[in-house]
């Protein structure tokens, strides 16, 4: 449960829009967003998740579920490292016990 930003082009390169979303489920290769209010997305996106600092991971749209969640797959795998950072800025009672190593 981290919070994130879907970010797109609509019509063309002409206008920039962003939504807020949720992480619901991540892995390396996908995951699962929810978002709050029904809007159209284009087939490919950009995801941030800014609690993480993560910025621009390419995304594949795969599915859209009847209960505002879509499914996504990574134009490229996501770093075990980038996976802590996110796993410790998150709000699931599973990763409570997951630090920060300042060191890496």
């Amino acid at each position: 449960m981290n919070a994130a930003r879907i970010e797109y082009t609509e019509k063309g390169v002409m206008h920039a829009a962003s939504r807020r979303c949720d992480i619901v489920r991540i892995s390396m290769s996908s995951a699962t967003l929810a978002i709050l209010t029904q809007f159209s997305l284009p087939k490919q996106f950009y995801l941030d998740i800014p609690d993480a600092r993560i910025t621009k991971v390419g995304c594949l749209l795969m599915k859209v579920n009847a209960n505002n969640t879509i499914e996504v797959r990574f134009l490229r795998l996501l770093t075990q490292k980038e996976l802590n950072k996110i796993f410790v800025y998150s709000t699931h009672p599973a990763h409570k016990d997951y630090v920060l190593d300042i060191r890496a």
